[in-house]
């Protein structure tokens, strides 16, 4: 099989930025906060195609989220994301990304589901929600699947993102935790990128 690789920029960050129906003003918050920022935008937001269209325009590796179905792939795709991201596994949608060359990373809960997403193509896995299973989950699925790239998604916060990491992740999906009203996103980035050993 012709697997579509893992976007380069994941691997280095070790961080996907999920950025979820949230305003210009702060998605572009999200876009100055260092270089090898990795982002998704969510599909289920208003301006998503817009954003993503927009953030393209630079050097930004942007990905597109909670890709549920056909054409909110293809809309993606058209606004210019470079990888595809969905909370849940659709074997259908993530073998077609992968014969047109791009990386899918669906979600899944069990071992079954992640086999049968590396089966069907995907780039890697995203463990979603991470935070009900935790690192040590992570732990126990890299024995026997130690070949399928994990991402650790939902509930991630700067607490817990390490250990993650340090329990096999490939790399971590932060959302709310970074964006949330309140305090220095730019402090809640360095903490975040100093837990998971990823440069500023």
């Amino acid at each position: 099989m012709n697997r579509p690789s893992v976007p380069s920029a994941i691997g280095r960050s070790r961080v996907v930025v999920v950025a979820r129906r949230l305003g210009p003003e702060v998605v572009d918050a999200l876009a100055a906060l260092a270089g090898d920022l990795v982002l998704e935008v969510t599909m289920d937001g208003p301006s998503a195609v817009q954003d993503i269209a927009r953030l393209r325009a630079g050097s930004m590796a942007v990905g597109a989220g909670t890709v549920l179905d056909l054409d909110a792939a293809q809309r993606a795709l058209d606004a210019g994301a470079s990888f595809l991201v969905s909370p849940h596994l659709d074997e259908g949608l993530v073998s077609w990304a992968a014969a047109r060359g791009i990386p899918f990373i669906p979600g899944a809960m069990t071992p079954t589901e992640a086999v049968r997403g590396w089966s069907a193509g995907a780039a890697a896995i995203k463990v979603f929600p991470a935070s009900v299973v935790g690192p040590r989950f992570v732990r126990e699925m890299r024995g026997p699947l130690g070949h399928i790239p994990l991402v650790a998604t939902g509930g991630i916060s700067a607490e817990n993102a390490g250990e993650f990491i340090a329990a096999g992740a490939a790399a971590v999906g932060v959302g709310s935790w970074l964006t949330q009203p309140g305090g220095s996103m730019a402090d809640r980035w360095a903490a975040l990128a100093a837990a998971v050993g990823s440069p500023t």
